[in-house]
Protein backbone atom coordinates (compact mmCIF):
# COMPACT_ATOMS: atom_id res chain seq x y z
CA UNK A 1 0.00 0.00 0.00
CA UNK A 2 2.86 2.24 0.68
CA UNK A 3 4.33 1.91 -2.49
CA UNK A 4 0.83 2.68 -4.43
CA UNK A 5 0.54 6.44 -2.49
CA UNK A 6 4.26 7.18 -2.98
CA UNK A 7 4.64 10.16 -4.92
CA UNK A 8 6.31 9.11 -7.94
CA UNK A 9 3.81 6.46 -8.49
CA UNK A 10 1.33 8.64 -7.71
CA UNK A 11 2.39 10.44 -10.81
CA UNK A 12 2.62 7.56 -12.92
CA UNK A 13 -0.58 6.49 -11.98
CA UNK A 14 -2.03 10.10 -12.96
CA UNK A 15 -5.38 9.09 -15.40
CA UNK A 16 -6.82 12.35 -15.87
CA UNK A 17 -7.80 12.48 -19.15
CA UNK A 18 -5.40 15.18 -21.57
CA UNK A 19 -7.09 16.98 -24.81
CA UNK A 20 -5.01 18.58 -26.89
CA UNK A 21 -5.71 21.12 -29.89
CA UNK A 22 -3.93 22.64 -32.77
CA UNK A 23 -3.92 23.27 -36.00
CA UNK A 24 -1.64 23.09 -39.12
CA UNK A 25 -1.15 25.40 -41.80
CA UNK A 26 0.16 24.03 -45.62
CA UNK A 27 0.69 24.25 -48.57
CA UNK A 28 0.25 22.34 -51.38
CA UNK A 29 1.81 22.94 -55.34
CA UNK A 30 0.92 21.20 -58.10
CA UNK A 31 2.48 21.79 -61.78
CA UNK A 32 5.44 23.93 -60.23
CA UNK A 33 4.11 26.81 -58.84
CA UNK A 34 0.97 27.11 -61.37
CA UNK A 35 -1.30 26.22 -59.04
CA UNK A 36 -1.08 26.34 -55.17
CA UNK A 37 -3.95 25.33 -52.88
CA UNK A 38 -3.81 26.27 -49.14
CA UNK A 39 -5.32 24.39 -46.00
CA UNK A 40 -5.90 25.77 -42.82
CA UNK A 41 -6.79 22.64 -40.34
CA UNK A 42 -7.91 22.10 -37.13
CA UNK A 43 -8.08 19.46 -34.93
CA UNK A 44 -8.44 17.98 -31.08
CA UNK A 45 -7.51 15.22 -30.05
CA UNK A 46 -6.19 14.35 -33.36
CA UNK A 47 -9.00 14.57 -34.92
CA UNK A 48 -9.29 17.22 -37.76
CA UNK A 49 -12.99 18.89 -36.94
CA UNK A 50 -12.61 21.85 -39.06
CA UNK A 51 -10.29 23.20 -42.13
CA UNK A 52 -10.46 26.39 -44.86
CA UNK A 53 -9.55 25.21 -48.14
CA UNK A 54 -8.54 27.78 -50.74
CA UNK A 55 -9.94 25.82 -53.17
CA UNK A 56 -13.01 26.05 -51.91
CA UNK A 57 -12.87 29.73 -50.17
CA UNK A 58 -14.32 29.08 -47.27
CA UNK A 59 -14.34 26.86 -43.51
CA UNK A 60 -15.62 23.64 -43.74
CA UNK A 61 -16.92 21.35 -40.55
CA UNK A 62 -15.05 18.12 -41.11
CA UNK A 63 -17.42 16.94 -37.74
CA UNK A 64 -20.34 18.24 -35.92
CA UNK A 65 -17.81 19.42 -33.49
CA UNK A 66 -16.65 22.08 -36.18
CA UNK A 67 -19.91 22.92 -37.59
CA UNK A 68 -20.52 26.00 -35.24
CA UNK A 69 -17.15 27.19 -35.88
CA UNK A 70 -17.19 27.15 -39.36
CA UNK A 71 -20.49 29.10 -39.45
CA UNK A 72 -19.04 31.53 -36.98
CA UNK A 73 -15.96 31.98 -39.48
CA UNK A 74 -17.62 32.40 -42.66
CA UNK A 75 -19.95 35.13 -40.89
CA UNK A 76 -16.73 37.24 -40.88
CA UNK A 77 -16.05 38.51 -44.07
CA UNK A 78 -12.34 39.79 -42.77
CA UNK A 79 -11.30 36.50 -41.76
CA UNK A 80 -12.31 34.95 -44.87
CA UNK A 81 -10.54 37.77 -46.86
CA UNK A 82 -7.28 37.12 -44.72
CA UNK A 83 -7.30 33.25 -45.50
CA UNK A 84 -8.32 33.82 -49.28
CA UNK A 85 -5.00 35.68 -49.34
CA UNK A 86 -3.09 33.18 -47.76
CA UNK A 87 -2.17 31.19 -51.12
CA UNK A 88 -0.14 34.42 -51.75
CA UNK A 89 1.12 35.43 -48.59
CA UNK A 90 1.70 32.59 -46.54
CA UNK A 91 2.38 30.15 -49.26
Amino acid sequence: LLTVLSPPVALVRDSRPRFLGYSTSECHFYNGTQRVRFLDRYFYNREEWVRFDSDVGEYRAVTELGRPEAENWNSQPEILEQRRAAVDTYC
